[in-house]
C-alpha cells in the first residue's frame, strides 16, 4: 500500500509578498507566492486555497511567521491598538515616559522621544512596596485596588498591564491586583510583569509588559480567526508560530505572549541559513535577506545564529543599527540582525539639494513598483533593475512587468539630474548596494570578524540580484544561493524547533549564593518548560534543556551570559573572567562577581526537511537550461551580451560563467563578470570569483 502524501507548510507574510512553502514526505517542495493584502490573513488564505487546488494532500503541520505585531506598534493603516491602561507602584507612574533619560540623537535639535504607548491619564498608581529582596515593606491597599478596578471598568479599557516595583522577585501584589481586576471585569485582558518577563530592570520590564498588553487582544484574535478559517477548509493541523528567538510555539502559547513574535519573519530566514550551514558544513556565514521593503543581515557561527537580549521595536535605524532610546524596549532573545530600508519596492527620490536618494519609503505591494502597473508613480529599485534588463517579463504569480512605465518614472528623475535614464537606474542600484553593504559590515567587521572568512548566503526575492556587488565590496569570495531564495524564510519555518525561554532574576553576589538555591530556581523553570513541551506533544527523546547565568562585575551596568556548568560555582566565575577578557581585553579577578539572572532554554526537536538530491548534468555547462541571450547592464562595464538560464532546468554539477542571469519563479540571480556559479547536489548555487 502506498504511503499517504503529507505536507508540512510554512507561510511567511512579507511587506510585498506572502510566501508559502510545502514539503512532502519525499522531500519534494511546493513554492507559492501571492501579493500581501491589507488584511494579512486574506493573503494567507489565498495561498492555502491555491495550494489545496493544485496539491490536494493532507496537511500535517502549519508554521506561520507574521509582521502583525510590528505593524500594530508602528501604526500601520487599518490596524489600531486597543485602549489600554497601566497599574504600577505609587510614585512610579512616569517610569514608562522617563525611560533611561537617554537622548537617542545627541546632535539632533528636533529629536522627539517616542510617545508613551499608554497616555499618562491611563497610568494608575497603587499604594504598595516590596524591596529588592522580596520583602513586603508596604502592604497592598486592597480598598484602593477595588476602587481602581471599578474606575478601569467605567473607562472601558480593553487591555491592562500591571508592573510593580521589584515584583520580579516577589509577585504577590501583582497577582492579587490581577485577581481583583478579574472579578470586576472578566473580559479585560490582563498582563502582569511577573508572568510576562520576571526580570530585573524596571523600565525594560515595564515596557515589555505594556507592549505585550497592547498586542494581546489583536494578535490573539488574528491567530484564532486564522486557525478557524484554515480549519473551515478541512485542515485539522494546529497553527504554530515562529518567535523572534528562532523557535516555534503553539498558537495558544504565543497568544499569551505576543511580544515574542515581533521579529518572527526575519528570524525564520536566519534559521534557514543555520540549517543550510549544517547541511553544507559551512562554519562561518553571513545571511543576507533582501525582500520588497527591507534588507537584513545576520551572522551564523558554527551553525548557530547570533542573538541579542535587547530590542527596541519602532526605533530609528542608523547604518543598520537601532538607535537606543528611539523605540519601545523589549527584553527577549532576538536573532541579532542589522537592517536597512532597502528592498525591491524601495523608492528613489530627489532631496532638496537635487541629490538622488533611495529609501526609506517603500511602495509595498499596493501599489507596488511602477512596473507592476498597479497605479504606482514613484520609481523603485525593481524599476531600476528592469531598465537594466536584469528581470524577466513576468514575475511570480503571472505578474507582467511594464518596461515603458518604469522607464518613464525613472526618466522624471534623470531629467532633474541631467543624466541618461540608464545611468540614473544604475545610480539607484549603486546607492541601494552601498546601503546594504553597511549592514553586512555591522554584523562582521564591527564585531571583529573578517568578512573574507565568511560565505554570504543570499536570499529573499531581490537578494540574489545584488549579491555579487555586495560580495565584491567586502572582498567575500563565496556566495551561496539556496534552491528557492525568494521563499527561503518560509523554508526556515520548516527547519525550526519548539523553543521556550525562561528567566528568573536574583541580583546577588556569587559568594552569597549556594548551588542548592540555584538548583531550586532552575527546577522551577524546568517544571514550567516540561509543562509546555508536554502540551505541545514533544517526546522525552526530543527534549533538550540549556542553563545559563547572567554574570557581571559588581556595579557594572550590563552582564554576560555564561553557560551554567553543574558543579563548583568557582568554575563559573573563572569562565566569566575568561569571557570578559575575550570580549573586552581585560578581567578583574579580585573583583566581586554578581549573578543577575538565571536562564533556561528548552528545545523540542522536530524532524528537519529532507532535501532531494538533484540529477547530474550530462554536459555540466548549463546548456540544457539556456533560454536566450540579451544585453544586460553591469556597473563599470555597461551593456554586455549575457546568457539567460532557467533555474528549473539546471542540474547538479552544471557550471555557468558570468555575465549570466538565472531566472526562476521566486527570484532572479545576477552573476556578474568574473564570477562563476556551480550547482551542488541539492540544487544550491555556489558562486565564486574567478
Amino acid at each position: 500500500m502506498d504511503k499517504e502524501v503529507e505536507l508540512r507548510v510554512g507561510i511567511d507574510i512579507g511587506g510585498t509578498f506572502t510566501d508559502l512553502v510545502a514539503l512532502d514526505n519525499d522531500g519534494n517542495l511546493v513554492n507559492l507566492k501571492v501579493s500581501t493584502t491589507l488584511k494579512p490573513e486574506e493573503g494567507v488564505l489565498q495561498a492555502f486555497d491555491l495550494l489545496m487546488k493544485n496539491y490536494p494532500y493532507k496537511i500535517s503541520s502549519i508554521i506561520h511567521a507574521t509582521t502583525l505585531a510590528t505593524n500594530l506598534l508602528l501604526g500601520q493603516r487599518g490596524l489600531d491598538l486597543p485602549k489600554a491602561a497601566l497599574i504600577t507602584t505609587k510614585g512610579f507612574r512616569d517610569v514608562l515616559e522617563i525611560g533611561r533619560q537617554r537622548r537617542a540623537e545627541l546632535y539632533n535639535l528636533f529629536f522627539e522621544k517616542p510617545k508613551p504607548l499608554i497616555r499618562r491619564k491611563f497610568r494608575f498608581e497603587v499604594p504598595e512596596r516590596i524591596d529588592y529582596r522580596g520583602k513586603v515593606i508596604t502592604p497592598l491597599n486592597i480598598k484602593s485596588c477595588k476602587k481602581l478596578a471599578r474606575k478601569i471598568k467605567k473607562l472601558e479599557v480593553e487591555s491592562l498591564a500591571i508592573c510593580l516595583i521589584n515584583s520580579y522577585i516577589n509577585p504577590i501584589h501583582e497577582l492579587k491586583i490581577k485577581e481583583i481586576l478579574r472579578k470586576a471585569n472578566k473580559n479585560l485582558e490582563i498582563c502582569t510583569s511577573y508572568e510576562t518577563i520576571p526580570e530585573y530592570r524596571e523600565y525594560e520590564r515595564m515596557g515589555t509588559t505594556v507592549v505585550n498588553a497592547l498586542l494581546l487582544p489583536k494578535v490573539r484574535t488574528y491567530l484564532k480567526n486564522l486557525e478557524d478559517r484554515i480549519r473551515e477548509r478541512g485542515i485539522k493541523a494546529s497553527l504554530k508560530v515562529m518567535q523572534s528567538n528562532g523557535g516555534i510555539a503553539e498558537r495558544e502559547i504565543v497568544s499569551l505572549k505576543p511580544f515574542t513574535i515581533i521579529e518572527s519573519g526575519p528570524a525564520a530566514g536566519v534559521i534557514a541559513c543555520s540549517y543550510l550551514t549544517k547541511l553544507m558544513n559551512i562554519e562561518r556565514a553571513l545571511s543576507f535577506d533582501m525582500g520588497g521593503t527591507t534588507a537584513k543581515a545576520g551572522m551564523i557561527l558554527n551553525h548557530l545564529p547570533e542573538f541579542t537580549n535587547e530590542y527596541e521595536v519602532g526605533g530609528k535605524i542608523h547604518v543598520g543599527r537601532i538607535i537606543k532610546g528611539s523605540g519601545y524596549p523589549i527584553r527577549f532573545p532576538f536573532v541579532d540582525l542589522a537592517e536597512c530600508s532597502a528592498g525591491g519596492g524601495t523608492i528613489a527620490w530627489l532631496d532638496s539639494a537635487n541629490t538622488l536618494r533611495v529609501g526609506p519609503l517603500s511602495a509595498g505591494s499596493n501599489p507596488g513598483p511602477v512596473c507592476y502597473d498597479r497605479g504606482g508613480e514613484e520609481p523603485t529599485v525593481t524599476d531600476a533593475n528592469l531598465l537594466l534588463s536584469r528581470l524577466p517579463e513576468i514575475l511570480a504569480g503571472n505578474l507582467k512587468l511594464n518596461y515603458e512605465l518604469a522607464k518613464e518614472a525613472i526618466k522624471n528623475l534623470s531629467v532633474s539630474l541631467n543624466l541618461d535614464v540608464i545611468d540614473t537606474a544604475s545610480g539607484i542600484i549603486r546607492i541601494v548596494n552601498s546601503l546594504m553593504s553597511k549592514i553586512l559590515r555591522v554584523v562582521s567587521l564591527e564585531r571583529g570578524y573578517d568578512p573574507r572568512d565568511f560565505t554570504l548566503i543570499s536570499f529573499g526575492g531581490a537578494g540574489p540580484m545584488h549579491s555579487c556587488p555586495l560580495a565584491d565590496e567586502l572582498s567575500i569570495k563565496r556566495i551561496l544561493i539556496p534552491l528557492n531564495p525568494g521563499l527561503f524564510s518560509s523554508f526556515g519555518l520548516l527547519s525550526s524547533d519548539y523553543t521556550h525561554n525562561f528567566v528568573r532574576s536574583v541580583v546577588k553576589k556569587m559568594g552569597e549564593l549556594k548551588k542548592e538555591y540555584l538548583d531550586e530556581i532552575f527546577d522551577s523553570m524546568l517544571k514550567e518548560a516540561i509543562g509546555l513541551l508536554n502540551r505541545e506533544g514533544i517526546k522525552d527523546e526530543q527534549r533538550s534543556f540549556f542553563k545559563f547565568l547572567d554574570l557581571r562585575y559588581s556595579g557594572q551596568g550590563y552582564e554576560l551570559q555564561i553557560p551554567f556548568k553543574e558543579g563548583d560555582l568557582e568554575n563559573m566565575k573563572e569562565l566569566f573572567h575568561k569571557r570578559h577578557e575575550l570580549l573586552y581585553g581585560y578581567s578583574v579577578r579580585d573583583e566581586e562577581v554578581e549573578v543577575v539572572n538565571l536562564k533556561l532554554i528548552s528545545l523540542g526537536s522536530l524532524e528537519k526537511p529532507k532535501l532531494k538530491k538533484m540529477e547530474e548534468s550530462l554536459y555540466k555547462d548549463g546548456r540544457e537550461a539556456l533560454k536566450e541571450k540579451r544585453k544586460v547592464y553591469f556597473e563599470n562595464e555597461g551593456f554586455l551580451e549575457t546568457s539567460i538560464y532557467l533555474r528549473g532546468k539546471l542540474k547538479a554539477k552544471d557550471e555557468i560563467h558570468g555575465p549570466a542571469i538565472i531566472e526562476q519563479y521566486d527570484a532572479t540571480t545576477v552573476i556578474y563578470p568574473k564570477w562563476s556559479a556551480k550547482v551542488d547536489t541539492f540544487g544550491n548555487l555556489l558562486l565564486e570569483r574567478w
